[in-house]
C-alpha cells in the first residue's frame, strides 16, 4: 500500500491549495513547487479528517440499504442491489478508498511531523482516526492488512478480524494518552486544524470513551471478552450531555464546487448529501416509515417523522405531503418499481403512455399501470447552492414546486452526530437491560430518544423555515411522544431499545453492527425481514445462501487484483461468491 503514500502525498500538497474557507486548510508556499513537507500538522489533520469522513459516511450510507432504512429506484445500480440483498462489486470500493488513499496514506508523515514538535494532541487526534478508520474496516470487510499496512511492503499480509480489533482498541487509549498531556507552546494548537471539535480536547476524550464503550459493547457475543461493566465504565467518561457530543458542521458553500483529488464531490457538505442526498434515486422504506409513525403500536407518531422522511408539493391548491415508504416485503422491486417521478411543468396537458397528464402534476412515465401508483414516494435528495448552483437546498422542479424537501440528515450543511450522547444513553440502556436492570434500562432509552430529539432541534432551530420538515419540533409533540408513544418502566423491551437507538442513529454504519450481534431478529427489530426480492432472486441465494445473512462486504479489487495470495489466506471463502455471508471476528459466537 505504499503506492498509495507516493500518490496522494503528492495529491494532498495539491489539494492543499485548492479554495477553502477554513485557514486551516491555507498554506503559504509556493504552488508550483509542492512537496509533502510543506503540509503542517494542522493542514494534514484536516484532509485526513475529510477523507475518514467520507470512508465512514459512505459506509453508513450503504448499511442503510442493507438494514432497511433506505431502498433505491428499481435498477442495476450498486445501491439498488445492496437493497435487494445481491450485492455488487461496486459496494466495497469507496470506504476502503477512501480511508486508506485519502487518509491513511499520509498517517505516517502526519506523526513524524507531530512528533518532532511535540504536538501531542495532533498524536491523539491521530491515533484515534487511525482506529476509528481500522474499526471501520474489519467491521466492513472483516481479515484486513493492518500491522503491514501503510508502510513499504507492497503486498502486505492481511490480520485477523481479533488482531485490528485489539489493536484499535490500543489505539484509542493511546490517543486518550496523548489528550492528557500537556503541549509546549512551540506546537501547533489543536484549535489550528482540528474541524471536528474546534481543538476541545475534553470533547475529544469524551469521544474517544464513547468509541470505546461502543467497540467493547459490539463483543456481546465473545462471552469471555464481553464485560458489561468495562462499557459501563467507559460510558462514565464519554459524552454525558449533548453539548459533549462530537458532532461535524457542514456547509452549503456556493464556491464549494471544486471537489476533492479522489470524487467531483463538494468538500464542504454532508457526507450523507454526497452519497444519496444530491441525487433522486434513494428512497426510505416502509419498516422505517413505520418505526417513525406508529411506535410501539400505539399511534403516536414520532416528532422526528416530518424531518427524517421526505416531503414533497402535490395538487391544486399546491399542498405539502409526506412521502410513503417502500415495503421491501412486498413484490414492488419484483414488478419494475418504484420508479423515480417525473412532473408536467407545462401550462397544458400532455401525453405519457396513453393517459392524460394534466398541467403542473406528477406521473411516472412507463407503460406498467402497476406502477403509476409509485408518485406517493419522495426521494430522499435536496439540492444545494454549490453543487447544483440552486438558489437554496430545496429541490424544485421548474415551476417551482417541491420536488423534495431533502431529510434532516441528507441535507448539505446537514450535521454528522459522529459520536454522540443519544447513542451512549441507548448503549447504557442495552447493557443494564441485559443486566436485568429495567427501570435504569428505561430511563437510558428515554433519556436516548429526548436526546436525539434536542440534538436535532439544535439544528434545526438554525432554519428559520416554517416548512414541515425543517421547523423545529414542538415542545407538545415532544411531550406527547415521550409520555404516552415510548411505553414504561414496566414494557421497556430490547425491541424498544435497539429500534429507538436505529432512529438516532439514522445512516451510520453501527446499524449494520447491531443487527448483526442480534443475528437480524425480528423480535429485537419487529417487522424486519429479509426483502422479498432475495427470497426469489437465485444470484442473490448465492451470494447469501439462504438461511444465512448478509454479514460483511467482499473485499475490493485492489485486494484481490494485487495481493490475492495474501487475500485468499485470510479467509477459507474469501474468493468465493458467498464471502458476504461469513460473519466478521466479533460477529462470531464464542
Amino acid at each position: 500500500m505504499n503506492k498509495y503514500k507516493r500518490i496522494v502525498s503528492f495529491l494532498l500538497v495539491l489539494t492543499l491549495f485548492s479554495s477553502c474557507s477554513k485557514n486551516w486548510l491555507d498554506i503559504n508556499v509556493d504552488p508550483n513547487t509542492p512537496s509533502s513537507t510543506v503540509a503542517s500538522v494542522q493542514s494534514r489533520l484536516a484532509w485526513i479528517q475529510h477523507y475518514y469522513m467520507y470512508a465512514q459516511g459512505t459506509a453508513g450510507t450503504r448499511a442503510g440499504f442493507v438494514t432497511q432504512q433506505l431502498t433505491f429506484v428499481n435498477s442495476t445500480a450498486s445501491n439498488s442491489l445492496i437493497a435487494g440483498w445481491n450485492p455488487a462489486a461496486g459496494m466495497s470500493t469507496t470506504p476502503y478508498q477512501f480511508f486508506f488513499v485519502g487518509a491513511g496514506a499520509n498517517f505516517k508523515d502526519m506523526e513524524d511531523k507531530a512528533t518532532a514538535e511535540k504536538a501531542y494532541h495532533y498524536l491523539g487526534a491521530l491515533h484515534a482516526i487511525r482506529a476509528m478508520g481500522f474499526m471501520l474496516m474489519t467491521d466492513w470487510y472483516g481479515e484486513m492488512p493492518y500491522t503491514e499496512a501503510l508502510g513499504t511492503i507492497i503486498t502486505p499480509k492481511f490480520d485477523s478480524g481479533k488482531v485490528i480489533f485489539e489493536g484499535c482498541l490500543a489505539d484509542i487509549d493511546k490517543a486518550i494518552e496523548y489528550f492528557n498531556m500537556t503541549q509546549p507552546g512551540t506546537a501547533a494548537p489543536l484549535s489550528a486544524g482540528d474541524s471536528w471539535n474546534g481543538g476541545d480536547v475534553s470533547k475529544w476524550l469524551k469521544m474517544c470513551y464513547g468509541l470505546k464503550a461502543r467497540w467493547l459493547n459490539n463483543l456481546s457475543k465473545k462471552s469471555a471478552l464481553y464485560k458489561p461493566d468495562d462499557v459501563l465504565a467507559a460510558l462514565n467518561k464519554a459524552a454525558t450531555s449533548v453539548g459533549e457530543s462530537t458532532v461535524i458542521a457542514h456547509m452549503d458553500d456556493a464556491t464549494d464546487n471544486i471537489g476533492d483529488i479522489l470524487f467531483a464531490d463538494p468538500v464542504k457538505t454532508s457526507i450523507v448529501f454526497n452519497n444519496a442526498g444530491m441525487n433522486t434515486n434513494t428512497l426510505v422504506t416502509k419498516w422505517y416509515e413505520n418505526l417513525l409513525t406508529n411506535f410501539d403500536n400505539k399511534g403516536i407518531e414520532d416528532p422526528r417523522a416530518d424531518k427524517l422522511l421526505p416531503w414533497a408539493e402535490y395538487g391544486y391548491p399546491k399542498k405539502m405531503m409526506r412521502s410513503k415508504g417502500v415495503d421491501m416485503q412486498s413484490t414492488i422491486r419484483m414488478n419494475s418499481g418504484p420508479i423515480a417521478s417525473s412532473y408536467n411543468d407545462k401550462d397544458v396537458a400532455i401525453q405519457s403512455n396513453g393517459r392524460t397528464v394534466n398541467p403542473h402534476s406528477w406521473y411516472i412515465n412507463s407503460a406498467n399501470t402497476a406502477r403509476w401508483g409509485d408518485t406517493v414516494y419522495v426521494s430522499i435528495k435536496s439540492s444545494s447552492k454549490g453543487y447544483d448552483s440552486d438558489v437554496s437546498d430545496t429541490y424544485r422542479w421548474k415551476d417551482g414546486t417541491v420536488a423534495a424537501s431533502g431529510t434532516f440528515y441528507s441535507r448539505p450543511d446537514a450535521p454528522t452526530h459522529l459520536v454522540a450522547y443519544p447513542e451512549m444513553c441507548f448503549i447504557k440502556a442495552e447493557v443494564l437491560f441485559n443486566k436485568g436492570d429495567k427501570a435504569g434500562a428505561f430511563n437510558a432509552y428515554k433519556e436516548g430518544i429526548k436526546a436525539h430529539i434536542d440534538l436535532m432541534n439544535t439544528k434545526l432551530n438554525s432554519y428559520a423555515d416554517a416548512s414541515p420538515s425543517k421547523s423545529p419540533m414542538t415542545q407538545v409533540k415532544i411531550d406527547n411522544f415521550l409520555n404516552n408513544g415510548i411505553g414504561t418502566p414496566g414494557d421497556i423491551t430490547l425491541a424498544k431499545i435497539m429500534t429507538q437507538k436505529f432512529i438516532a442513529l439514522s445512516f451510520s454504519q453501527q446499524n449494520w453492527n447491531d443487527m448483526r450481534r442480534y443475528d437480524f431478529s425480528s423480535s429485537v427489530y419487529p417487522g424486519w425481514a429479509v426483502p422479498y426480492e432475495y427470497t426469489v432472486t437465485a444470484a442473490a441465494q448465492t451470494k447469501i445462501p439462504q438461511g444465512k445473512q448478509f454479514r460483511r462486504v467482499r473485499q475490493v479489487s485492489h485486494e484481490i487484483n494485487y495481493n490475492s495470495d495474501n487475500l485468499k489466506a485470510s479467509h477459507p471463502n474469501a474468493l468465493n461468491d458467498d464471502i458476504w455471508s461469513f460473519p466478521v471476528w466479533w460477529d462470531t459466537k464464542e
